[in-house]
């Protein structure tokens, strides 16, 4: 059973080693490429103030904020979901370094050896797709995934939206590795069938068919000057 999480966090602002915090956390798990439902979503108190700038993209004021738990509060079950899954996250840097220093402040192991692996899909995407934009936005764009509803960033509808992107930008693909296959080849038996079973039915031209296929030789040749193949083979 393949399991994936598609994570997205929206912070205070850009930077965690400037005391920037998550805001908000959201989940959308896949099983063996097929969307199970099965999400997770937490908004929680940064017990800081946001920047105007991060505001103006996630639209999550202060006091919105003001009662909701603390990362404290519900990292357990956030890390037990997570727990064995490999993680997609789209600018994994980003995020990643936003829950290790939640996760340093609680005195608990970094992001990354907590979970199965995390596999970043902006450099998926880059390599798919060189020197063109490829922000969520963009990809959504471009693989015909419906963003419409996207006016604000929003963690969990960003991870849904990966997700889907996710799916197009691996269609077909079990896996991003391609390995090297062992040749396979088998030599294909065909079993021998008795033709003296059947009667094979010959329908012989008539008169009428036989003059006009004779005119339509005769014109060719004469077309060719005499040069046609079957008069010197008869010759």
């Amino acid at each position: 059973m393949s399991r994936q999480i598609f994570l997205d966090t929206e912070t205070t602002g850009l930077s965690p080693e400037s005391g920037d915090r998550i805001i908000e956390i959201g989940c959308v798990e896949m099983v063996d490429r097929r969307l199970t439902g099965n999400n997770k979503h937490f908004y929680l108190n940064p017990e800081r103030a946001n920047s105007e700038d991060a505001v103006k993209i996630h639209g999550l004021t202060d006091e919105f904020l003001a009662d909701k738990p603390l990362f404290a509060a519900v990292v357990d079950e956030l890390m037990e979901y997570l727990s064995g899954a490999e993680i997609v996250i789209h600018n994994a840097s980003f995020d990643v370094g936003f829950l290790d220093a939640e996760l340093r402040r609680l005195g608990r192991p970094k992001f990354a050896t907590q979970v199965g692996a995390v596999v970043d899909s902006l450099l998926m995407a880059r390599e798919m797709f060189p020197g063109k934009s490829n922000s969520l936005d963009a990809l959504c764009k471009r693989l015909e995934v419906d963003n419409s509803n996207r006016a604000l960033h929003g963690a969990l509808l960003d991870a849904g939206l990966l997700a889907e992107v996710y799916i197009q930008m691996t269609r077909g693909q079990e896996s991003l590795v391609i390995e090297e296959q062992e040749d396979t080849t088998q030599e294909i038996v065909v079993e021998k069938i008795d033709l003296t079973q059947f009667r094979l039915v010959v329908l012989r031209a008539s008169e009428a068919e036989r003059e006009a296929h004779d005119a339509v030789l005769k014109a060719i040749d004469k077309s060719s000057g005499g040069k046609t193949i079957w008069q010197e083979a008869v010759a």
